[in-house]
């Protein structure tokens, strides 16, 4: 009797995390998000969102860092590392060098937009396999969040 309990236990549990009642995760669905990220006026560097510029100084802000941390702390590091070992989430070591702030910033306020337009980040959902939930940020607290990713990568 433990036995079928564990098995349909672990059977629920797969069938829950495989996301098969989200639409957006069938390949057709899939294919059909990549079609969309072709549309020419999206750029892949910018994301989608209403960010088009993000300037951030060739020096760190000590204070946004600071206060973007604590954002991390409590909205973000139950999925992401600091390192590059990916936990629920992809690991953040290097993503400033990788993405431009603009994209960063259009990924953490508008993160379904996102997902569902940007060939980059449909690769990481196929990776990690979660959807990155909307975490409601702040603008401030967004450009707070980027200035302490920016610190994790060397930034001084």
């Amino acid at each position: 009797m433990k036995k079928i309990i564990i098995i349909s236990t672990l059977g629920t549990l797969l069938f829950a995390c495989s996301g098969t009642g989200n639409k957006e995760s069938t390949p057709d669905a899939s294919a059909e998000n990549k079609a969309a990220s072709g549309n020419p006026s999206y750029d892949p560097k910018r994301g989608e969102g209403k960010f088009t510029k993000v300037d951030v100084g060739e020096h760190l802000n000590a204070a946004m860092a600071d206060a973007g941390k604590k954002v991390y702390d409590v909205k973000c590091s139950a999925c992401h590392k600091l390192t590059n070992e990916k936990l629920v989430g992809p690991g953040w070591a290097g993503v400033t060098t990788r993405r431009e702030p603009v994209w960063i910033m259009n990924f953490v306020t508008n993160t379904d937009e996102m997902i569902t337009k940007d060939p980059e980040a449909q690769a990481q959902l196929e990776i990690c396999l979660v959807r990155m939930p909307n975490q409601n940020l702040s603008d401030d607290d967004a450009r707070s969040l980027l200035e302490f990713m920016r610190k994790n990568d060397g930034v001084q």
